[in-house]
């Protein structure tokens, strides 16, 4: 069952609760302290004070009474209510202090488990699904539009109580001073709503548009980085940066839109506090002119910090609104990605046995989203366990694809493959790729050591298979040649490593994998014909039992596998050993012939 966004709260929902109650706490006490300043004001600051308190009656005189009894001086006032204001201001503060402790370990315990999650899945996606996302658009999904959501939350355990609290309290402080301040509430609360609908209104749509233009930049940014080679040897800086700036435009724009309309809150929301704040005081000024009762000097100027909050806090709600609006759009791209089914589902079966390792029956293949011919079509194909098949083709006929449907990177649209004569699908999908090792034309290395990058294929591999993989891989001479042995760096991507020094590292990590299955698409390509001719040694001698294939384009290559398939248009045309293909098949007769009249204009020349 899919798991809402809510829900990853719950695991934290103790912290997510304290957090409001502590934020209640702080509130209060901020709402208290301007009500005691009025007392401060009035009765230990005025030079009536003493009289006042006494005529007054009330919380005032209670308070002093009880310290002081009847007889006590205007300091003494001050000193006991500014007293009362800072323990007051250190209990605030401590509920302030734990509530952003445990507002921010919820949030951010939440954050670990969405994006843990939304690792997980992309990592479970098949190829067809990822390259529909985009590297780039999965890429800001899990870090900033996660780390909104995240910084939403954390809001929210803060400041869904303090504005509304802030805003009510000081409404109702407010009154309690005097109920003619409430008509300057009255009469400026309608226009901050107004500005801030007609605002946020315009602003919420832009949010989604930012990142989305996010994505763009961050695409741009890893093809230019992972491909900065080809950049500098076609001399494409200038237009890569080209693409760059229109790309940073683009986001810069809509950026500098919704910052625009924001920005007008806070001009509007200064006047009308200011505006607030003036009439406040004329009414005050009027008042004690008029020597009317309940209007003092401390009551204008609690009324002046009420007032003040009160606008705050719907300064605090706008932002708030803004929050929520951007981890609406976040939440819902990577909703997008938690909610996306896998194509390639996993089955249950983990072992089988049999003599026939791999089996295709009227295979046929088209890439998902492509319409016409398919890539593959009408493909029998039976390799017994511990047979080398090779398959060699025109450059585009379908080889790669073909080998991708044996550890189920893409589905078969049409036809059956078995693995040891069990339906693919109907394998658990790691207990699938654990059977199988896959040498890519493409050498994916990390940064990490030697070592580390061969023991990929197993995480348990002790220093000697690793070295044993190496020595077949014939990896091991230059790994020696390193300065640190098995224990040196290598840079991302390989990129300290040539390309045949990358292929056998790839090679030698497949290897420790010990598979039942071991594929090599076209990744000898970058060795000389002696190392390859001692790399396919070493691997006749010492993995008899494991079924290869071998994917190359060069007939030196394959021309000592058990069986050679000739791949033309998507289909298997021929499939036997070298020289029965040689008197049956045209086509592998004109690669040969092509191949070998090249190898002696070269030696000729």
């Amino acid at each position: 069952m899919k798991k809402s966004l809510i829900s990853y709260i719950k695991p934290y929902l103790f912290l997510a609760i304290i957090s409001p109650l502590m934020m209640m706490g702080e509130v209060l006490a901020d709402l208290c302290l301007p009500f005691l300043m009025s007392y401060i004001v009035d009765y230990g600051i005025l030079e009536n004070g003493l009289v006042t308190i006494r005529q007054d009656g009330g919380f005032a005189e209670s308070v002093m009474n009880l310290f002081y009894g009847n007889d006590y001086t205007q300091f003494q006032i001050v000193l006991t209510f500014g007293i009362m204001m800072l323990l007051i201001t250190l209990v605030g503060g401590f509920f302030g202090t734990f509530c952003a402790y445990t507002s921010a370990r919820a949030a951010q315990g939440f954050g670990h488990d969405l994006r843990r999650d939304a690792y997980r899945r992309v990592m479970s996606l098949s190829i067809e699904q990822t390259d529909r996302f985009t590297t780039g658009s999965l890429v800001t999904r899990m870090t900033n539009d996660v780390s909104m959501v995240v910084e939403f939350v954390e809001m929210i355990t803060r400041h869904f109580v303090r504005a509304p609290m802030f805003f009510l309290g000081g409404t109702v402080m407010l009154l309690m001073l005097n109920v003619k301040f409430g008509v300057i509430l009255l009469c400026a609360l309608p226009i901050l709503a107004v500005t801030v609908f007609l605002v946020l209104k315009r602003a919420i749509p832009m949010f989604s548009q930012v990142q989305k233009r996010l994505d763009g930049v961050n695409s741009v940014v890893q093809e230019n980085v992972s491909g900065a080679r080809v950049v500098k040897a076609y001399v494409c800086e200038s237009f890569e940066n080209e693409r760059f700036a229109k790309a940073n435009d683009g986001l810069c724009s809509v950026n500098y839109r919704v910052l625009k309309l924001m920005a007008i809150i806070n001009p509007v929301l200064t006047v009308i506090q200011n505006g607030a704040v003036i009439a406040l005081i004329y009414i005050g000024a009027v008042d004690l002119s008029a020597g009317l009762a309940g209007m003092s000097t401390g009551t204008v100027m609690a009324g002046i910090t009420y007032i003040t909050q009160v606008v705050n806090s719907i300064m605090m709600a706008t932002m708030m609104f803004q929050s929520i609006s951007r981890a609406m759009a976040s939440g819902k791209r990577v909703r997008e990605v938690l909610d996306t089914d896998p194509v390639i589902v996993s089955g249950t079966e983990t072992a089988s046995a049999s003599d026939v390792a791999i089996s295709m029956k009227q295979v046929a293949f088209r890439y998902p989203g492509t319409v016409g011919r398919p890539v593959l079509h009408d493909i029998n194909l039976e390799v017994r366990k511990g047979e080398t098949l090779a398959i060699i083709g025109a450059t585009g006929c379908g080889k790669t694809s073909l080998v991708n449907l044996i550890p189920r990177f893409y589905d078969a649209t049409e036809g059956a493959v078995e693995i040891n004569g069990v339906p693919i699908q109907n394998y658990d999908l790691t207990a699938l790729r654990k059977k199988i090792g896959c040498v890519l034309q493409k050498s994916e290395l990390f940064s990490d050591t030697v070592a580390n990058n061969i023991r990929w294929g197993d995480p348990k591999a002790s220093e000697a298979e690793i070295k044993k993989a190496a020595q077949i891989a014939q990896a091991d001479d230059f790994i020696m040649s390193f300065t640190d042995g098995y224990n040196s760096f290598i840079a991302e991507k390989g990129a300290s490593l040539s390309g045949g020094q990358k292929q056998r590292l790839s090679i030698a990590r497949a290897l420790t994998r010990k598979p039942e299955i071991l594929i090599f698409d076209d990744s000898t390509s970058a060795l000389d014909l002696a190392t390859e001719a001692k790399l396919q040694k070493a691997l006749h001698e010492n993995l008899q039992d494991t079924t290869i294939i071998l994917i190359a384009q060069r007939i030196a290559s394959v021309k000592n596998a058990d069986r050679i398939a000739v791949l033309e248009n998507g289909t298997i045309t021929d499939c036997a050993p070298h020289e029965e293909l040689m008197r049956t098949s045209a086509t592998y007769r004109d690669i040969y012939n092509s191949q070998m009249k090249q190898t002696e204009e070269g030696g000729a020349r």
